[in-house]
């Protein structure tokens, strides 16, 4: 998977709304690839117009980069946007998880919807 993949993948992060966040394995269930190719996707973003930032960890963290810290701008961002972390660094996702694109979204695009499986909380 590579260049094509990324596309997807920045086309469902661009749809991320303001405000709200998705995880990596949300992305990764919608774009048909996994959690980790998300997570490459994201760190070799270089478009100022993909909010990168919206995207957090299954616990509603911002998760450890290369350097082993989470990145401070990431977190920056979304409390601009208004997203709440509680004293433990996490975004609560029932409050502020994108529940995702709907089907005149996927149309729109020009895109495949995937067939997605029930989990809890679909993250």
């Amino acid at each position: 998977m590579g260049d094509g993949i990324y596309q997807v993948i920045y086309t469902l992060v661009q749809a991320v709304p303001f405000g709200q966040v998705a995880t990596y394995g949300q992305i990764a269930r919608l774009a048909g690839c996994g959690a980790r190719q998300v997570g490459y996707a994201m760190a070799a973003v270089k478009a100022p117009d993909i909010p990168w930032h919206r995207v957090v960890n299954s616990r509603g963290a911002v998760s450890t980069r290369s350097v082993g810290a989470p990145d401070p701008e990431q977190r920056r961002r979304l409390e601009e946007e208004g997203v709440l972390f509680d004293p433990f660094g996490r975004v609560n996702l029932a409050v502020f998880q994108w529940p995702g694109p709907d089907g005149s979204w996927w149309i729109e695009k020009g895109m495949e919807p995937p067939l997605l499986m029930p989990t809890p909380l679909n993250n």
